[in-house]
């Protein structure tokens, strides 16, 4: 467990996609909501936060200067061919004294100041893997390679993951070195529970929506004119 006490936080931010399934012209972290790109709206968010010290963008190669001159106060680096690569080249290039690394998925660009605090308080705690999280109020069925229903599973349990996930640094390094033996994982909490580590689960929020399609643009235009 880490030691409870002062943290040095850096945030990775997640920016390498290129967002073909919302059929955006621009990679998904440049389209624009509001008069202002999705990685200025998530990158605000983290650069205000009296609990992150450090920022880190994780962009298209192509468009690291873009990156940079959108968040003056990140370093960015170029991106991997996988999000599991981009987050490594993330972590490279935290500074030596960063001791707890969030990471962040751009595609959210609106996580309330709340549930980072909430992470943070987690891992202040002595966690060493932290995610917020909703319930599932939908029913959810599984279905086989038919199409047909094959049960339906109880929801009670089940928990719709977010991001910031937060990490003591020497556990998501490991993770990451140690990759996912194979396994297909989507999100960096999967790679460090591949290593046995225990995972805590906070609060997430609505506002922390995921935008995928293109209905969720619009969402995203109402959510920023609040």
């Amino acid at each position: 467990m880490a030691a409870t006490g002062q943290l040095t936080v850096a945030a990775i931010l997640v920016a390498a996609g290129d967002g073909r399934r919302l059929g955006a012209s621009a990679p998904k972290a440049f389209c624009v909501v509001a008069g202002r790109t999705l990685l200025e709206h998530a990158a605000s968010r983290f650069a205000v936060h009296p609990g992150v010290r450090d920022l880190v963008i994780v962009a298209p190669p192509s468009l690291v200067e873009s990156a940079a001159a959108l968040a003056p106060t990140a370093d960015v680096v170029p991106g991997g061919p996988t999000r599991q690569e981009s987050v490594a080249r993330g972590i490279a290039v935290l500074a030596d004294d960063v001791d707890t690394v969030l990471v962040h998925d751009v595609a959210r660009p609106f996580v309330p100041a709340d549930v980072i605090t909430r992470v943070l308080a987690a891992l202040r705690g002595g966690a060493d893997a932290v995610v917020p999280a909703l319930a599932i109020t939908d029913t959810v069925k599984r279905v086989d390679l038919s199409g047909e229903v094959a049960e339906t599973i109880d929801r009670i349990s089940l928990r719709a993951v977010q991001t910031p996930q937060g990490f003591r640094r020497s556990v998501l390094a490991d993770a990451h070195a140690a990759g996912a033996g194979g396994m297909a994982v989507s999100d960096d909490a999967s790679l460090a529970e591949a290593r046995g580590v225990r995972v805590v689960v906070v609060e997430g929020a609505d506002e922390s929506f995921k935008i995928t399609r293109p209905w969720d643009l619009a969402l995203a235009e109402l959510v920023a004119a609040r």
